[in-house]
């Protein structure tokens, strides 16, 4: 199913009285203000709502989403559309072998990192642009001091971060990427950067100030030892494709008010 992710390059906010409809359907109240990714997020589901009732999968009768919220019989026949709709052909091995080859740090056991991170919390109702702004002083803070003043960031910490952390001087200790969330884990491991990271790094809490203290790199895995989850690693990429050319399809079929669906730059899946 879809998930809610945080687009933080996009307007803080939809206008309070603007409502989206698709088909005629409406995504929001009136005194309802929605992040854009959180209406685009609405819309998607809609369009597969809509698609699942079309293809006789979901009664006509379904009640139509209240606060985003679908049904249980609603989600199921979404699931069901989706499984009809998609199909992917399994990874070729020669596909998953030059995947492998060309990603080896994704596939070692063992890898840790020595994190400390300053944390800006994306909240409902957040002025989504004044978060990055006072983010990217930050960062260009720290930066500037990085290995010259180690008091600088934890200070930080302390001041900024939304983190219970922050009290450590926004210290997370050793991690693994199992300890992490996927997107903050694509950051943090199979690289080689010591330091203060040169970008903010997204996630679905916010945006985050990270400092890598320490790095043990682990022990690669060979191709044999790892195919299934190469080979997974595929399949969701290729899933991911598929559903948004199905939502890019739904949506050019269908009539679409007060919600941009150029999905083309958007995150669908987590």
């Amino acid at each position: 199913m879809l998930v809610e992710t945080v687009d933080l390059s996009a307007p803080a906010h939809v206008p309070p009285a603007a409502v989206a409809r698709i088909n005629g359907v409406a995504l929001n109240r009136e005194v309802e203000s929605l992040a854009p990714v959180a209406l685009r997020q609405r819309a998607c589901t809609e369009l597969l709502r809509q698609a699942a009732i079309g293809a006789g999968l979901l009664d006509a009768a379904d009640p139509a989403p209240l606060d985003g919220v679908i049904s249980e019989a609603a989600s199921t026949a979404i699931d069901a559309w989706l499984e009809r709709e998609i199909q992917l052909p399994e990874p070729s091995d020669e596909a998953c072998r030059r995947h492998h080859a060309a990603h080896p740090a994704r596939y070692r056991t063992g890898e840790r990192v020595r994190v400390r991170h300053v944390l800006f919390a994306v909240t409902p109702g957040m002025d989504v642009v004044r978060l990055r702004n006072r983010a990217e002083a930050c960062l260009l803070d720290v930066r500037c001091h990085d290995g010259s003043g180690a008091d600088r960031f934890a200070g930080a910490a302390r001041e900024l971060s939304n983190c219970p952390s922050g009290e450590q001087g926004g210290d997370l200790g050793w991690l693994s990427a199992a300890d992490c969330a996927p997107e903050f884990a694509r950051e943090l491991f199979g690289h080689v950067e010591i330091g203060v990271l040169p970008r903010l790094v997204h996630s679905r809490f916010g945006l985050h100030v990270v400092e890598v203290l320490e790095r043990e790199s682990g022990t690669a895995q060979p191709f044999e030892a790892v195919r299934g989850a190469v080979a997974m690693a595929l399949r969701q990429q290729s899933y991911v494709t598929a559903l948004r050319q199905c939502l890019q399809r739904l949506a050019g079929q269908a009539v679409v008010e007060g919600v941009d669906l150029d999905a083309s730059d958007t995150p669908l899946l987590q």
